[in-house]
């Protein structure tokens, strides 16, 4: 049970204590949802399914704060597009809202859209997307995403689980490929000079 404050749907009180499990939302009321409470983290599946997000556990937020540097550093460097943290929405071509933990997407694709698109869930896959696991995901769920993101255009994804110290690398049409104690893992060509120090998250 969350406390929230819902958008306008039909026979439902505002300031109520939802169960969210119950909920079905189109994607403009899920906007509006969001403008409504800043502070909570949500997404929206592809069947219009509410999902929310609690706030990571701090040894994750470091992590997180850790791939997103490295990622960001090396983007301002390669200057062929730009970076993402887990704050971002993103409209993928299934109608789905997701947050990759940290993303990418190309100059190209991304100047593709307008002013308009890029201020709010901008509708694009990025290129490459990270999802780090934590104590509140299993990984089934994760695993199920990191398909859905292929599936829907991304590039190269990678899901990280930091305490098992492993890495599940995916790309359309291949096997998930299994790291295991790697200690920085690249994305070439992907990401053409990318690589992550995994010893920095472990």
């Amino acid at each position: 049970m969350v406390q929230i404050i819902p958008p306008p749907l039909e026979n439902i009180e505002p300031f109520l204590t939802l169960d969210l499990t119950s909920i079905r939302l189109t994607a403009e009321q899920f906007r509006q949802l969001c403008r409504d409470n800043p502070d909570l983290r949500l997404e929206l599946t592809s069947n219009g399914d509410l999902m929310v997000m609690p706030p990571t556990g701090s040894k994750t937020g470091q992590r997180n704060a850790n791939l997103t540097r490295q990622l960001t550093a090396w983007a301002g460097k390669d200057g062929t597009g730009v970076a993402f943290d887990s704050s971002t929405g993103f409209t993928l071509p299934d109608g789905a809202i997701l947050s990759p933990d940290a993303s990418w997407v190309r100059f190209e694709r991304w100047n593709a859209l307008t002013v308009e698109e890029q201020e709010g869930f901008a509708p694009v896959c990025p290129d490459f997307v990270i999802e780090l696991k934590s104590y509140g995901n299993t990984l089934k769920t994760l695993q199920e995403k990191m398909q859905q993101y292929i599936q829907n255009g991304t590039q190269l994804a990678w899901l990280i689980d930091p305490l098992a110290r492993l890495v599940y690398v995916y790309r359309p049409d291949e096997a998930v490929e299994l790291l295991s104690g790697a200690s920085i893992v690249f994305a070439s060509p992907t990401l053409d000079g990318f690589g992550l120090q995994l010893a920095e998250l472990w």
